[in-house]
């Protein structure tokens, strides 16, 4: 039995600009906050000849070419993996599509444990290199890379995303204090929307690649608020990264897809009754709204009130790991 778990997310800045798309001619720049909510995934030797998996639907094949989730089809062919005798589940602590990072974690957890399976120790560089290349090479997904770099490495950290493909990681800087504070004035509400990240990626990522001026310095603007809410982070300005997290939603808001009135309202909701700062986590269209306040008591009972439930955490910093191995 061998069970993994790997982090949610949540990005704190420049989003978007780690689609190869963007950062293969400009180079792209982030900061995200792994949290502890997880996606979980077992596996377990059996003693019949076929693979069973479960996630939201249940397969039984006897092939690897036979398995419908494209995901564990192709993890199991890079690990070298016979799908023979082997059941498979996984379940999460969020739902799909509510704008966390859940594919990158699922497909991080997932190689963990296949490795774990082969007895092979693998660092996280190159556990999130592999998730890369299965759901961006090989599935073709229009997505960036964050989710299974901070999935794979954990805490609150800066990734920078370099044209040769390559991705430079550096734990942010923060003071304890500053960590504390940061950890304990961020508060994520579930709009009840979930959507597909990949239908909205998928807009940003042709018209980027046909040089869409206005995507572009669209981006341009997002990776210059990411280094600037990391350099407030790490100098203990938490207002001022607050304020950024505000530009930061005015300026996501401005390519079309990311918001809805329903959201803009409860966002404008948020920021009469003590939000600093927010925006809406992942790609857009529903998900998490994520402030941040210095009146949590205020904020919590006016979004309660508009019928938004509150999902409490805290950061993560382990990244992806082996929880039980026997």
């Amino acid at each position: 039995m061998i069970i993994t778990r790997s982090p949610l997310r949540i990005s704190l800045g420049g989003g978007g600009t780690d689609l190869p798309s963007y950062y293969r001619e400009h180079g792209g720049f982030l900061v995200a906050a792994a949290i502890d909510r997880y996606v979980y995934l077992t596996l377990h030797q059996t003693f019949v000849e076929e693979c069973i998996i479960k996630y939201s639907k249940m397969e039984r094949v006897t092939s690897i070419d036979d398995i419908r989730h494209p995901i564990i089809r192709e993890a199991l062919r890079l690990t070298g993996t016979p799908c023979a005798s082997l059941e498979i589940a996984s379940m999460s602590d969020i739902p799909a599509g509510s704008g966390l990072g859940s594919s990158g974690s699922f497909t991080t957890a997932l190689l963990g444990a296949l490795h774990a399976l082969n007895h092979e120790i693998v660092s996280k560089s190159r556990l999130a290199e592999e998730a890369c290349h299965i759901e961006l090479d090989v599935l073709g997904e229009p997505i960036g890379k964050q989710d299974q770099f901070i999935a794979a490495y954990g805490n609150v950290t800066k990734f920078s995303f370099n044209p040769d493909d390559t991705v430079t990681v550096e734990p942010l800087r923060l003071t304890p204090e500053s960590r504390a504070n940061l950890e304990d004035n961020l508060v994520l509400f579930f709009t009840g929307y979930t959507r597909s990240a990949s239908n909205i990626l998928k807009d940003q990522d042709a018209r980027t690649k046909s040089n869409d001026r206005a995507m572009i310095d669209n981006l341009h603007r997002v990776k210059a608020l990411g280094r600037q809410s990391a350099d407030a982070l790490e100098a203990g300005d938490l207002r001022g990264f607050a304020g950024l997290m505000h530009e930061h939603w005015e300026v996501k808001r401005r390519r079309g897809e990311m918001s809805n009135d329903r959201i803009d309202d409860w966002y404008r909701l948020g920021r009469k009754n003590g939000a600093l700062g927010g925006k809406l986590i992942g790609a857009g269209g529903g998900g998490f709204l994520m402030f941040y306040t210095e009146d949590k008591t205020r904020l919590r009972h006016a979004m309660r009130e508009a019928g938004l439930a509150e999902v409490r955490t805290s950061f993560d910093t382990l990244g992806t790991t082996v929880v039980i191995s026997s």
